[in-house]
């Protein structure tokens, strides 16, 4: 007899939401030249927070601090909160996960865009929820028709990302705000704020902890450049972050990943070189991009979403011409976003290999059509 799962798990497809480049790199038998597509800072992080990384990997014989005190001292601190405002996860993906274990059992409605970020759709389709979305207005989220939902589908959650992955856009405080007003106060509100250190002024909101519905999202992988040491943290009213303490697993964070990140948030110098680099490679991609006759759109993030000008299938040849090329980048899952690709701000040595190779990727494309 095969092992007994339920008949949910049974259910569901075997899938992951991305497949990674390493997996890619097998399945082609070759290492990609341009690793551009994963959103990571190719820039690496803070020097101060390898050595500590370093440091800390001696003492890797220990079990981490399961209260991620220091850290979440730090981040208090910096964020102007207290310490039992904050929960420390792995990753943006981990605490996401949690949030759907709290509130969401199978049947009950969450409420997303179409085309947003999909691991949170993942954790949703695992606990059995029924998930809601509302298309992008303009290649953006549209924060009324997000609350319109929850109100109409009375729904336990609610996803929101700002600046919004796959398409770099972003909505100004004021309208974040608004939406944290529409929500229903029994439904959680997601405000995923992974990219929040790349955006223009006046884009991320105060930190309200007095909310007791609304959790904000940050994270290390993105400006800090840690995304492989999987650590993140949510902001929110000391009561429902204690509810994270019954679910989360309390030794997840390793201790290596701990000491970076308290080390990068300390080090306000390399993230400013960060944002620096991170301007000037969205200027030069988007250079490439018009030189070759496609269209850059405004970026508030470390990638620059670029539309191709047609459908998703010469987006998607596109894609695959430009791996064949050793260039890896991605491109938004639904249409009308999937007309577009997905390309990461990295080092000069990357963009070059772009410059390089996107002219005849897109004559591949083009002739393939």
């Amino acid at each position: 007899m095969p092992p007994r799962i339920t008949p949910l798990v049974a259910g569901l497809p075997a899938t992951v939401p991305f497949v990674g480049p390493e997996t890619q790199e097998r399945q082609r038998g070759t290492r990609f030249r341009a690793r551009i597509g994963a959103n990571e800072n190719g820039f690496g992080p803070s020097p101060k927070a390898v050595a500590a990384m370093a440091q800390a990997a001696g003492e890797v014989w220990k079990y981490c601090d399961p209260e991620n005190w220091d850290l979440k001292q730090a981040l208090a601190r910096h964020l102007g909160v207290g310490p039992e405002n904050v929960v420390v996860g792995e990753g943006i993906d981990g605490l996401l996960g949690l949030t759907v274990r709290l509130v969401v059992a199978p049947g009950l409605p969450v409420v997303t865009s179409l085309g947003a970020y999909p691991t949170f759709n993942f954790h949703v389709a695992g606990f059995g929820g029924r998930l809601v979305t509302v298309p992008f207005a303009d290649d953006r989220e549209d924060p009324e028709a997000l609350a319109a939902a929850a109100r109409a589908e009375d729904a336990r959650l609610v996803y929101f990302s700002n600046p919004n992955n796959p398409m770099a856009s972003w909505w100004p405080a004021e309208t974040v705000v608004g939406l944290m007003d529409a929500v229903p106060d029994d439904a959680i509100l997601c405000v995923d704020e992974a990219y929040g250190e790349f955006a223009p002024d006046g884009t991320l909101p105060p930190i309200d902890v007095s909310r007791p519905n609304v959790l904000r999202f940050r994270t290390f992988s993105k400006a800090y450049g840690m995304a492989g040491a999987r650590i993140a943290y949510a902001v929110g009213a000391a009561p429902l972050i204690r509810e994270f303490d019954k679910i989360r697993n309390h030794f997840g964070v390793n201790r290596i990943a701990q000491a970076g990140a308290l080390a990068a948030l300390g080090d306000t110098a390399h993230l400013a070189w960060i944002r620096e680099r991170i301007v000037e490679a969205r200027a030069r991609i988007g250079g490439i991009a018009e030189a070759n006759g496609l269209k850059p759109l405004p970026s508030a993030t470390n990638f620059v979403t670029v539309d191709c000008g047609r459908d998703g299938a010469f987006a998607r040849r596109l894609l695959v011409a430009l791996a064949q090329r050793g260039v890896f980048v991605r491109m938004p899952g639904v249409a009308p976003q999937d007309r577009c690709i997905r390309i990461g701000c990295g080092p000069a040595a990357d963009l070059d290999v772009l410059e390089a190779e996107l002219p005849a990727a897109l004559a591949v494309a083009r002739r393939e059509a």
